[in-house]
């Protein structure tokens, strides 16, 4: 008989959560304004809300951070981090921010101009809101079976090169900064991209002149499916993948509490010395002197074990066979989720799990707030409150995806955990021709609304 799948780490510590009753979360999400970001922590029993920051730390990782060297210059912990960088990733340049949104912000002050075009594979909300922000627009190229959600293409974040050339030809050059390539792509449901598409989509920028940047917090998932669905690879290590990968970039940004498995960090990483210069520029104004950034020592020191630590094979096959086992579990029951499933999350498709409520009611935080007073879980809205309004109408923006994401923190929850979110999503699921209306706005704010968003409930 062959042995059964078992997790790569055993647990060493452990934190007590609160089971509350339904009546506690009625009145804790109406207090909240029924925007879950509003809730406390210990209000929620199951959290699901993201990836970034929430995973548990190993024995290793937590031996650097008591290592770490504070020095406000040279620290030795920037060295750490910088050679990791370099051995794993294959870029000379970096420079360490606080989290990802910071290193967008650092990059993106110093390539993205007013009236600019910025193409790329389904932006997600900080990457859209910093291109919008400097009155530029992101311009979605993914391929159009990412939109079928019933549609088993392995590679759904892959960027469509017809609509990417179209952007090419249609703008001046000095229009375009840069296309970003996202990975594994989050709007679009967890999914990577394809080798051959970073390849065709380097080879189709240097064409025309255009950087190639990679948003690169699910770097090591991404490979993972590459190596288990691309012809070639199956072969090859997850370090050989992601070597080859960022080989087809020109700067890449990183959110390090994603796949850096730390609590807090990002960084900034280039190969042009020219374009290291200019960012360090606006790096010391926004984060810090350059050997730190935003960064505690202590972090630089955590992050540089991470890196290795997520590109471990074993690793990697636990990470993706936790969220791969919440989705079957899912999918047995008929629940409609975006398939094949992701690396970090699963995406329950809220317009076909709830038809009858209307798309000005959001939907997916219809479903999102559902789960929550089911079995106090706390998942998080990718569709219309994320997706803004269009800057320039005032109106919502309906994406074609409407989306319940239930992101899995790393090495935190056991398969457990995941059959009470499966169960709780079922019993919703049962019942979801009586859910017939949602929510309207109260507040919102100008801009990634969906953090601070105020509702109200629709009767």
């Amino acid at each position: 008989m062959e042995l059964p799948f078992a997790e790569s780490y055993r647990i060493k510590m452990v934190e007590p959560i609160f089971r509350s009753t339904r009546e506690q979360r009625e009145q804790w999400i109406k207090e909240a304004h029924y925007n879950l970001f509003n809730l406390k922590s210990e209000q929620v029993y199951i959290d699901l809300l993201t990836d970034s920051g929430t995973g548990a730390m190993s024995h290793n990782q937590w031996a650097a951070m008591m290592t770490g060297d504070e020095s406000y210059a040279g620290s030795s912990s920037y060295y750490n981090l910088k050679n990791a960088i370099r051995a794993i990733l294959g870029f000379e340049y970096f420079l360490p921010t606080h989290q990802g949104r910071a290193a967008e912000n650092v990059l993106f002050s110093v390539l993205v101009k007013p009236g600019n075009v910025v193409p790329g594979n389904s932006h997600f909300d900080t990457t859209k809101g910093h291109i919008e922000f400097r009155n530029a627009s992101a311009i979605d190229c993914t391929i159009d079976e990412a939109f079928d959600t019933e549609s088993l293409h392995p590679f759904k974040g892959n960027i469509d090169l017809e609509k990417l050339e179209s952007v090419y030809s249609t703008y001046q050059h000095d229009e375009i900064p840069m296309v970003i390539v996202t990975l594994t792509c989050n709007t679009s449901g967890g999914q990577p991209v394809s080798m051959q598409n970073l390849k065709d989509v380097s080879r189709l920028s240097k064409k025309y002149g255009i950087k190639v940047v990679f948003d690169s917090a699910r770097f090591a998932e991404n490979a993972w499916f590459i190596k288990e669905r691309e012809l070639g690879y199956k072969e090859k290590s997850i370090r050989e993948i992601v070597a080859e990968m960022f080989s087809y970039a020109d700067a890449m940004t990183m959110s390090s509490k994603k796949d850096g498995i730390v609590n807090i960090g990002g960084f900034i990483a280039m190969k042009e010395e020219e374009l290291f210069q200019n960012a360090s520029v606006f790096n010391i104004m926004y984060e810090g002197f350059n050997t730190y950034g935003g960064m505690a020592g202590r972090d630089m020191n955590a992050l540089s074990v991470g890196l290795n630590e997520v590109t471990d094979e074993h690793y990697l096959e636990n990470r993706v066979k936790q969220v791969e086992y919440l989705g079957n579990r899912l999918m047995e029951w008929g629940i409609p989720v975006q398939k094949p499933i992701g690396g970090h999350a699963v995406f329950v498709d809220a317009r076909k799990f709830l038809k009858q409520v209307p798309k000005e009611e959001y939907i997916a935080q219809t479903l999102a707030i559902e789960l929550y007073l089911e079995a106090g879980v706390r998942g998080v809205e990718v569709g219309t409150l994320l997706a803004d309004r269009d800057p320039k109408s005032g109106e919502n923006r309906f994406p074609k995806l409407e989306m319940l994401r239930l992101a899995i923190p790393r090495r935190t929850y056991t398969n457990n955990h995941m059959d009470v979110v499966a169960v709780a999503l079922k019993n919703i699921f049962d019942r979801r021709e009586k859910i017939v209306h949602g929510f309207r706005i109260e507040k919102e704010a100008p801009i990634m609304r969906h953090f601070t968003v105020e509702l109200e409930r629709i009767d």
